[in-house]
């Protein structure tokens, strides 16, 4: 299959590429300010907030399948415009389109997700991609919108760094106990996501974790896996701060579990079986 990964340099995009190249797929990934280094990919410079841009790599690529993982927390432009821009070439060009979405749609005063809940953010960025899901739904209606969750790997995640910045006292910080997600593993999420890719399926599916394990918990099994001090992790509350966003949010995954082959483990099973 023909593919291009949009975002392909960011954590779960490398991970597609990298998935993609391993099973012999002809494969591009694009980059905002440097490649990433997976060989066998034809690393290209994208700009999603520019359409013009979007449109002229994706009609010189010419894919039969366009994922795209690329977002800025920050930027509305970058993650609501930007998604509609891809969706307007991929339209344009006849291909498949698998869009990566949030948990952050949800502001998490029903705790559980399933596909059909509709989007209700309380942040900026979960905002941006709920604007960025009713765009992709509008211009492409045979896409795939798929939430997702944190996404954990094997020591190389933004979490995973976190944790060993405050297990060995580089950073300081709280893990919140109160704040509750479904985390996925990258290398579960990116099967996934190209299963989907090259289904018929159209629509929202939930591509999480099994687990629904609170950022501290987390911590805890990422300390234990890595045999880091797990009591030097701090405990804190997320309601107790200022910062923007849901605090309980758990995506009900189980009708795209019955589409997919590829298992989406949970959180105590990929990091360990969580006893302590």
């Amino acid at each position: 299959m023909r593919t291009l990964i949009v975002g392909g340099s960011g954590f779960l995009g490398s991970e597609l590429a990298r998935q993609c190249s391993q099973a012999g797929h002809e494969v591009a990934a694009t980059y905002l300010t440097r490649a990433g280094e997976t060989a066998d990919v034809e690393w290209l410079p994208l700009d999603v907030r520019r359409r013009e841009n979007v449109d002229e790599l994706i009609c010189a690529f010419q894919p039969e399948a366009v994922i795209h993982a690329a977002f800025r927390q920050t930027d509305w432009t970058a993650t609501a415009t930007g998604a509609a821009n891809v969706a307007l070439a991929v339209s344009m060009a006849g291909a498949r389109l698998v869009h990566v979405s949030s948990d952050a749609v949800f502001s998490g005063a029903a705790i559980r997700y399933d596909e059909t809940c509709v989007p209700d953010p309380i942040s900026p960025y979960g905002a941006a991609k709920a604007a960025a899901e009713t765009a992709v739904s509008a211009i492409a209606p045979a896409a795939v919108v798929a939430r997702t969750s944190l996404i954990i790997g094997d020591d190389d995640s933004s979490h995973e760094a976190l944790v060993r910045s405050l297990a060995t006292g580089s950073a300081r910080g709280v893990l919140f106990t109160d704040d509750v997600r479904c985390p996925v593993h990258v290398a579960d999420l990116a099967a996934a996501l190209l299963e989907l890719a090259a289904s018929g399926y159209r629509g929202i599916h939930h591509v999480a974790g099994a687990d629904a394990v609170s950022r501290y918990e987390l911590g805890l099994l990422i300390a234990r896996r890595d045999g880091l001090d797990a009591d030097r992790l701090p405990p804190g509350r997320r309601a107790d701060t200022r910062s923007p966003g849901p605090i309980d949010v758990r995506l009900d995954c189980a009708m795209t579990q019955r589409r997919l082959q590829t298992k989406l483990r949970g959180a105590r099973q990929f990091l360990g079986d969580g006893q302590w």
